[in-house]
């Protein structure tokens, strides 16, 4: 399933898109220790595995360290890269619809895509948060489209409930005055 743009924003278009920082990438046969080591030392949750023209054939996440390393007992000095690594992974295009790509991340569980160029090599890597960020203005908007509708469309609740809490307020100063 490909994110084709549909007049969406594309990634490529994102502000963030030219300010992020170059992938972490490594070969499939370097050490699962290795990747670990560059991962804490650039403060990344993942490295991307590329072939010899910097292309993506695979995805080693933290979460991949923890359930295929450290919970089976092996040993990441001596586990490549290969025998851990999610293979063939989603590849989005500069030009794919963001929103498209929410969907798809959120549909089927993953946080991290790999965004490549025409030729398939890798771009940038962009997460759910990077895109959620894209959508938050437009769900606050939608937010306050929807309560004004429902204000408006339940004017009259709102005024007699309004107008109930106004006199009760007035009642407890005057109370308050008089005792």
């Amino acid at each position: 399933m490909k994110a084709e743009n549909r007049g969406g924003m594309r990634i490529k278009d994102r502000a963030e898109y030219d300010s992020k920082p170059k992938p972490l990438t490594m070969t499939k046969d370097q050490m699962v220790s290795d990747a670990v080591a560059a991962m804490c030392q650039k403060n990344y949750g993942s490295v991307m595995i590329v072939d010899a023209e910097d292309k993506v054939i695979g995805v080693v996440t933290e979460r991949d360290v923890m359930r295929k390393i450290v919970n089976q007992g092996r040993d990441a000095k001596a586990t490549q890269l290969h025998e851990i690594m999610t293979k063939e992974p989603r590849l989005a295009r500069e030009d794919d619809d963001v929103v498209d790509w929410l969907r798809i991340m959120s549909n089927e569980r993953f946080r991290r895509l790999p965004v490549v160029d025409a030729d398939g090599r890798i771009k940038a890597v962009f997460t759910q948060g990077d895109f959620v960020s894209y959508t938050w203005p437009d769900l606050l908007n939608q937010a306050r489209q929807m309560t004004r509708a429902s204000v408006t469309r339940n004017f009259p609740t709102v005024l007699i409930g309004g107008g109930i809490m106004l006199y009760t307020l007035i009642m407890i100063i005057v109370i308050s005055l008089v005792l």
